[in-house]
């Protein structure tokens, strides 16, 4: 009874635990630092928790729909509404949950290795607050089935991510780079509230299904579209709009960066929603899929020959998290171009789609793990220069370690996860259009050789003077790394596992926009 309880109430629970978790931290931190972490601590693994339940419940039971404040949540349009839905409603396909496992997984162990990697500082009740909201507004952008509170959702991630990139001051240099991001993310929340004006002046309805369901292609329509890809493109990093994300990846505490790649992916998540689900055919599916594909292709290589030249570690690896971002725009925007033409999408385009979404939750691990080496190594030993380090596998020996399963996986090497993604990528795409392919396989061999050059740096050679006396991190933020390196490498052994069981009913949800208008409308 109360396990039904739960499950019909898990889409508002995704949100509610963290959300008051955020809001307790500073008055139990008055009291008391430990209970505080214990609070901290329990609050995030209910929230993972949640998160992985409702995952569950809707890739064995199908799409959920809760509607805030409904006599029931599934009655998603009252019978006095005339047809549309007026409540806060979260939809949440296989789509939506393939990326509310993501955050579930890298929320845990980001905040779990903040915990140990963070003990020593000051200001941890804000810290935690902070980064508990960013958790939030992630999880609700990728549940919510109404633009309106999409864009609440993303300033409250926005607002806090910026925050957190400034928390540590550094000098000045960390503040900049908040402000930085904050400026992007208040662009692009002014852009997306445009949007949403647009729509809700059509067709008088801010419930994505409605419009969905309405929606013309006018020439307002194709501004909204505009106002909603470029600065969801910005926000996830991708080339041309990418120069915030070095400096706001690189000095970000490590375990908040490692889950601001996750914030980024969102939106990521946002553009495909309103390609795939809100325009779909009714646009020019082919031209717009050849934007996405050459935002992805800029991306892979600008990011990849600008990380080669870099000189701190944690920077060199934020231009390779642009380059990565390119795979997926390219796999998926592959899937756009086809969208209109049944036969191609059947034969490469699906496939391409499926080894785009695949790398997203493949890139969240790897990059994930790899960022939260990068904070080992400065932990320990207090300096970000490769030209400064040296000797480090001496003494922290399953940092090095972990660094290699990241940078084998980021560049694509069998059998880690990154290979299975972009292997399917390369095939599809080659089919699509070779040149493409190849582009996308030289820029794996740079990675590679970009990330043995870091590796050599870093962990090989005689330890120098400059790093003086070194030893391994504390085992929580240890424990934190391993968790993202054992996933890593079981999603290289046994990927068709999730792609049947995961990634495939995603990338179905995704094409399907029929479903995504019926799960809310259907429920009159």
């Amino acid at each position: 009874m109360m396990l039904h309880s739960i499950a019909k109430h898990i889409p508002a629970l995704t949100v509610a635990i963290p959300l008051l978790t955020a809001f307790s931290v500073p008055v139990v931190g008055r009291f008391n630092v430990k209970l505080r972490n214990i609070l901290v601590v329990l609050g995030t693994v209910l929230t993972s928790a949640a998160g992985l339940f409702l995952a569950y419940l809707v890739f064995t039971q199908g799409s959920l729909t809760y509607a805030f404040g409904a006599v029931s949540p599934e009655l998603t349009v009252p019978p006095d509404s005339g047809g549309i839905p007026i409540r806060i409603i979260f939809s949440i396909d296989a789509f939506s949950a393939f990326m509310v496992l993501i955050v579930s997984i890298v929320g845990m162990v980001s905040t779990l290795y903040s915990l140990s990697s963070e003990k020593m500082r000051t200001g941890q009740d804000g810290f935690f607050s902070l980064l508990l909201l960013l958790i939030t507004g992630v999880i609700g952008m990728v549940s919510t089935g109404d633009l309106f509170n999409l864009f609440v959702f993303l300033e409250i991630a926005s607002l806090s991510g910026a925050a957190l990139v400034a928390y540590r001051i550094d000098k000045g240099i960390a503040v900049e780079a908040g402000l930085k991001y904050a400026m992007i993310s208040t662009t692009a929340g002014l852009f997306v509230l445009l949007a949403v004006g647009i729509f809700y002046s059509q067709y008088g309805s801010l419930n994505m299904a409605v419009i969905a369901d309405k929606i013309q292609f006018t020439q307002l329509d194709m501004f909204a579209l505009v106002f909603l890809i470029v600065p969801m493109a910005m926000k996830c990093g991708s080339v041309p709009m990418h120069l915030w994300t070095p400096d706001a990846y690189s000095r970000a505490p490590a375990g908040v960066t490692a889950f601001l790649v996750v914030s980024s992916q969102a939106s990521l998540y946002v553009l495909f929603r309103v390609c795939f689900s809100l325009f779909n055919i009714t646009m020019n599916t082919q031209v717009f899929g050849w934007i996405v594909i050459i935002f992805g292709v800029l991306s892979m290589f600008v990011g990849v020959t600008m990380a080669l030249p870099q000189k701190t570690v944690k920077r060199l690896m934020s231009y390779h998290a642009v380059s990565q971002t390119g795979y997926m725009l390219l796999g998926v925007g592959v899937g756009l171009a086809t969208l209109g033409n049944p036969e191609a999408l059947n034969a490469y385009g699906k496939t391409a789609m499926v080894g785009g979404v695949f790398h997203i939750i493949n890139h969240a691990l790897y990059k994930g793990l790899l960022f939260l080496t990068a904070g080992a190594v400065i932990y320990a030993t207090g300096k970000r220069n490769l030209n400064e380090l040296g000797g480090l596998g001496h003494t922290m020996k399953y940092t090095m370690v972990f660094f290699l399963v990241g940078a084998f996986a980021i560049a694509g090497m069998p059998p880690f996860n990154g290979y299975a993604s972009k292997f399917m990528i390369y095939e599809s795409v080659f089919k699509f259009n070779p040149l493409l392919a190849i582009v996308a396989i030289i820029v794996s061999i740079l990675t590679l050789a970009s990330f043995m050059k870091v590796f050599h740096s870093m962990f090989m050679g005689p330890k120098l003077p400059s790093v003086g006396e070194v030893r391994e991190v504390p085992k929580p933020m240890l424990v934190s790394m391993g968790v993202l390196a054992v996933l890593v490498v079981l999603g290289g052994l046994f990927p068709d596992i999730i792609i049947k069981s995961v990634i495939e009913p995603a990338v179905n949800a995704l094409l399907a926009q029929g479903d995504y208008i019926g799960m809310v409308l259907g429920g009159q």
